[in-house]
């Protein structure tokens, strides 16, 4: 129940103020035992759900905030996970109920209820294979906010070609706004920023080695760029799917919840 449902309610005499008062004070978060409070009403404050990073949490923790939260929001997305976090949501969950990313390094959990539909467009690219594990976790977390995601990937500058016969699929759908995760020097954001006319956001991504390794080149390189684009913290996929979601949801929102015509 949201607070309109609950207005709804009062308006239409079917509750009290004292049980509404309740009603939305129990709004604000939801308590998982002593370990956490899930902040359920985020999606509606901000345009921004609430997720879960199992870095860092006891894998048994993780199960047990995901069945609160699916129970309080139908949803819940699962990021950063490892082998056992895998293995314990597979035994505390149905199949059907768990949608994996890539390599099951992310996954949404959720009771049947599907993701909403917004009507924004958001592009997802990686400029190489290796960075795939974060372009997964932009790409779910922008689907989960409601937007269509087109996914190109692997196509780096250091074959460029492959960048440039991916445009046309890029033209068609005309998205609302671009994510670009690239390693090593990071240079595929500001080439892909100079070629379109919509938002484009940077991830430096963790791969690579030597001088200027675990993404700090790739995060100079874009701070640096002469085209201009926003640039996350390392590896942030959430962030930059977030990010790239809510300019999209905006855009949508202004056209009318409709998603653009593709080019002829």
């Amino acid at each position: 129940m949201d607070l309109r449902d609950i207005l709804v309610k009062i308006k239409n005499n079917e509750t009290d103020l004292d049980a509404a008062e309740s009603l939305i004070r129990g709004m604000g978060y939801v308590a998982v035992s002593d370990i956490a409070k899930i902040d359920a009403c985020r999606s509606h404050r901000t345009g921004i759900m609430e997720a879960i990073l199992a870095e860092g949490k006891e894998p048994e923790d993780v199960v047990k905030i995901a069945q609160v939260h699916v129970a309080a929001c139908n949803r819940v997305l699962i990021t950063r996970l490892n082998e056992v976090n895998v293995k314990l949501l597979e035994d505390a969950f149905k199949p059907e109920e768990l949608e994996w990313g890539r390599h099951k390094k992310t996954v949404v959990v959720h009771n049947g209820t599907p993701a909403p539909k917004t009507g924004g467009v958001v592009a997802i690219i990686s400029a190489g294979t290796a960075d795939i594990t974060v372009a997964e976790e932009e790409r779910i977390v922008a689907s989960e906010m409601g937007c269509e995601t087109i996914a190109i990937y692997d196509v780096g500058v250091a074959g460029f070609h492959r960048l440039v016969g991916e445009m046309l699929k890029l033209q068609a759908h005309k998205p609302d706004s671009i994510v670009v995760a690239a390693g090593r020097e990071g240079t595929l954001p500001t080439v892909v920023s100079g070629l379109v006319d919509v938002p484009v956001i940077g991830v430096p991504v963790s791969t690579g080695y030597g001088a200027g390794a675990k993404g700090e080149a790739a995060l100079l390189s874009m701070l640096q760029s002469c085209s201009v684009l926003a640039v996350v913290n390392i590896d942030a996929g959430f962030v930059a799917g977030a990010f790239a979601a809510r300019i999209a949801n905006n855009i949508a929102k202004a056209r009318g919840g409709k998603t653009k015509e593709a080019q002829p």
